[in-house]
């Protein structure tokens, strides 16, 4: 089947069999065209919590389609391949994260989104790169524990100098590969170019941004600025979506090792097949973890409001 086929036919189930397709910005071009909504983490959840369809398909990574489910328990909700994972959330054991509570009582701790529902059970909030400086500033406490990524969490304590932020070390393996020498080089080759970087990058990388800003606002303001040339510093695929997008403007990525390959697990033959039954996994989470979980999925959604 060609490309225009098989998405007819996914539209043309999704329809029959009352699915809510979401697909994470990561996602290839092919896949943000099925999908009812594209989002970055914050957004997904957001979408999540009010989508009337019986089902939900997640095209991402596990913990978002966690995170639907949590936030949509009466829902039936599908990972479009179920071996998308995300090492950042796999980092850490729910037991890791309890024996360093006890280093740490008196500190609040603030989960990137970007973790498993067993980790969210023992969090008091959850943030996104998008919500996270405004989350944690609205935060009652001035004492935090945030997990996973040390970069992200870097990033925020920077920008908080008045919170005492505790910091472990994981984050996300692409990210934090990029380094200051391809910095230098894509600079370099585009000297015109404004740098827009994820913050989950080290801050060896951040420290030349133009721009510091979740997958959104790296797009948002790529879209809305009178500049003509971007150095696009998170996932690969958000250049792509920018230049189409955006066909007078130049886009270049900033490593060629920007790519998740979880996210890259997804493909329009694999959400047809998890719309057949053939493919995918269905989501299932007790009903203990899902209430435990949410907690600080709900606080997440009140104070990034």
């Amino acid at each position: 089947m060609k490309i225009r086929e098989i998405q007819d036919e996914i539209l043309r189930l999704k329809k029959e069999k009352d699915f809510c397709i979401l697909a994470h910005t990561y996602q290839t071009p092919d896949i943000c065209e099925i999908a009812d909504f594209v989002g970055d983490s914050y957004a997904l959840s957001v979408k999540a919590q009010g989508v009337e369809n019986k089902s939900i398909l997640m095209c991402g990574v596990r913990f978002m389609a966690e995170t639907a489910k949590i936030l949509s328990p009466k829902k039936r909700v599908f990972l479009s391949h179920k071996d998308a994972g995300c090492p950042m959330a796999e980092q850490f054991t729910r037991d890791y994260i309890l024996a360093t509570k006890k280093r740490f009582p008196e500190h609040k701790v603030v989960a990137y989104i970007n973790t498993t529902a067993e980790l969210k059970m023992v969090c008091d909030v959850c943030v996104t790169s998008s919500s996270a400086l405004k989350i944690v500033k609205n935060m009652d406490s001035d004492k935090i524990l945030f997990i996973p990524d040390i970069n992200l969490g870097s990033y925020i304590a920077q920008k908080c100098p008045e919170k005492d932020i505790q910091l472990l070390k994981g984050g996300c393996p692409v990210h934090s590969g990029v380094t200051e020498e391809d910095v230098l080089d894509a600079k370099k080759a585009h000297p015109d170019a404004l740098l827009l970087v994820h913050p989950e990058c080290t801050p060896d990388v951040v420290k030349y941004a133009d721009v510091v800003g979740s997958t959104k606002d790296i797009i948002d303001f790529a879209v809305q600025s009178t500049a003509n040339e971007f150095i696009i510093g998170t996932e690969n695929s958000t250049a792509e979506h920018l230049a189409l997008a955006c066909p007078e403007k130049d886009f270049y990525v900033l490593s060629k090792n920007l790519i998740c390959p979880d996210m890259k697990l997804t493909t329009l033959s694999g959400v047809l097949g998890c719309l057949n039954g053939s493919d995918g996994e269905e989501i299932i989470i007790d009903d203990d973890t899902i209430s435990k979980a949410r907690h600080c999925i709900d606080e997440m959604l009140r104070l990034g409001n």
